[in-house]
């Protein structure tokens, strides 16, 4: 008479979209395991294993912790990427970065000290550079 609910399948977190909405302010921490599009502000530290974009009218003032970022807005303070960081036209970045690639288009502004990690291959010794 009556069905067992159907068991859906548990979705991947960091195909999940997280939306701050231009005109929203949030003050404080933010963590999760999904993707973050930045409209509005936020003034504190966004954690994630998943990727941030901070739209043309977005700002962050804090620090920022994810796996890839998009720039076209502000961000201010310290941001760490593990893997790539772009940085659109229309960006403004003030602080320090920590990031594994970085790509800059003409026009961004880039303003702080930076660090790269993870995409440096070690140099050959001089007796291992030929060996034929």
């Amino acid at each position: 008479m009556f069905s067992e609910p159907k068991k859906t399948k548990p979705t991947t977190d960091q195909n999940q979209q997280n939306r701050i909405a231009a005109g929203t302010l949030i003050t404080g921490e933010i963590s999760g395991k999904g993707c973050f599009r930045i409209e509005g502000t936020l003034e504190g530290s966004l954690k994630t294993p998943g990727k941030v974009v901070i739209s043309e009218g977005g700002l962050i003032n804090g620090t920022l912790e994810c796996e890839n970022a998009d720039i076209e807005g502000k961000f201010k303070g310290k941001l760490f990427v593990k893997g790539t960081l772009s940085l659109r036209n229309t960006a403004n970045i003030e602080g320090e970065v920590v990031t594994g690639k970085l790509a800059v288009e003409p026009g961004a502004v880039f303003n702080a000290t930076c660090e790269m990690n993870g995409g440096v291959k070690p140099l050959k010794k001089d007796d291992e550079k030929r060996s034929a």
